[in-house]
């Protein structure tokens, strides 16, 4: 299993419209084949920083994804709402207490 982060900020502008495409598509993203756990996280600090935390059963699973039509379209109606370059992490859980 792999976890994949993803940080993302957008303009304070266009942070509701990225709250709605997110509830649009987030069923669809949870049950995509091999994702197993999803999650959207705020940086309530700034209000226009997001995460996205979710769990795959592996990397082929997460590329199967991110070589969907589902990312494809997902992904181009959200990058248009950046302020800047998102980051993306996949990492792999060390030690739980």
């Amino acid at each position: 299993m792999i976890n994949r982060i993803v940080k993302m900020e957008f303009d304070p502008e266009k942070v509701n419209q990225f709250r709605e495409l997110f509830a649009q598509q987030q069923h669809l993203i949870r049950n995509f084949p091999g994702c197993l756990h999803l999650e959207l996280w705020e940086h309530e600090a700034s209000g226009n920083i997001w995460f996205t935390f979710s769990q795959w059963t592996s990397e082929e699973a997460l590329e199967n994804y991110r070589h969907s039509d589902l990312f494809r379209q997902t992904w181009a109606a959200t990058k248009v709402l950046f302020n800047a370059k998102p980051a993306a992490w996949t990492v792999k859980k060390q030690v739980s207490l």
